[in-house]
């Protein structure tokens, strides 16, 4: 069966939007917000590392390598909670590294002004401490307003987020249904199974046009969460909270539990997308108020 051209053109369209998404905001708001590459390249790794690496070896190993486990988490509720944790955990604790990392090397870069120097015929050492003193509340202050670098770490963490799970799968079931058009999707997958092939088929036969607008709404919701999930460690973090890294576990697994719901079909996946759309115009009007007024310790 023939991928229709309109659903072939809004696979493209929703592809481009989720891909150009993240660094159109990143332009926009790098010069007024000071965004520096460093936090978003931060952000990448970090996901990278935690989410496609760490947290997918633990699903490998937890629910296909390991017979036992595997068993247990055949139960939904098992599977749901699993599922919430396993994200919070790997992400928000690579979060919560990277985020140290950068906040000492912002802590440690010089601050922008670094008061008045001491004037000739005064005491030098008297100078030299009120000097140093004033570095460091400079240092605080700057660091205290350094919002920017959270929604850039954000950006990073969920561009690479919406590049890795959405538009690289995406741009594949875009290969797959210019094959089908062409007749060659068969030779294209000879390598596979045959009842591998047939899911293909029935799954491209599945696409329209809608499900290519469901697909660039989630991942916009995710890209929003994943910022507001950033700037919410950060301020954690530049105040010293020990409790930032278990409140963010809960929040993420919190925020995936719809999905691991609908994954374990326990709810419909046009409730979930329902709910998580609805939260993520709370939690844009949050992030659009703390970047139009200047941050506070």
């Amino acid at each position: 069966m023939l991928v229709s051209p309109l659903t072939l053109a809004s696979l493209m369209l929703a592809t481009l939007v989720v891909a150009a998404l993240p660094f159109l905001i990143y332009r926009q708001l790098r010069q007024p917000l000071a965004l520096r590459p460093r936090d978003a390249i931060a952000g990448v790794a970090v996901f990278a590392l935690s989410a496609m690496v760490i947290e997918r070896a633990l699903h490998d190993y937890l629910l296909r390598g390991n017979a036992t486990t595997a068993a247990f988490l055949s139960n939904p509720l098992a599977f749901v909670v699993y599922g919430a944790l396993a994200a919070g955990v790997c992400e928000e604790v690579g979060r919560f590294l990277g985020m140290r990392l950068l906040m000492k090397r912002a802590m440690a870069r010089p601050a922008a002004n670094r008061g008045a120097r001491a004037m000739p015929g005064v005491d030098t050492n008297a100078g030299a401490g009120a000097n140093l003193n004033a570095n460091a509340n400079a240092r605080t202050a700057a660091l205290r307003a350094d919002d920017g670098a959270a929604l850039s770490y954000g950006l990073g963490h969920g561009g690479a987020e919406a590049w890795m799970v959405g538009v690289l799968v995406q741009l594949q079931w875009i290969v797959f249904a210019i094959l089908e058009n062409r007749g060659r999707l068969n030779d294209y997958l000879g390598n596979l199974p045959g009842e591998a092939v047939m899911r293909v088929h029935l799954i491209l036969a599945s696409l329209t046009p809608q499900l290519a607008g469901i697909f660039a709404l989630e991942r916009v919701i995710a890209l929003v969460f994943q910022i507001g999930l950033s700037v919410l460690m950060w301020r954690g973090v530049r105040t010293g909270s020990r409790a930032i890294l278990p409140l963010a576990i809960v929040v993420h697994a919190l925020i995936d539990v719809p999905a691991a719901m609908s994954q374990a079909r326990i709810v419909p996946l046009a409730i979930v997308d329902t709910v998580y759309a609805v939260a993520a115009v709370f939690v844009a009007g949050w992030l659009m108020r703390t970047y139009r007024r200047p941050a506070v310790a």
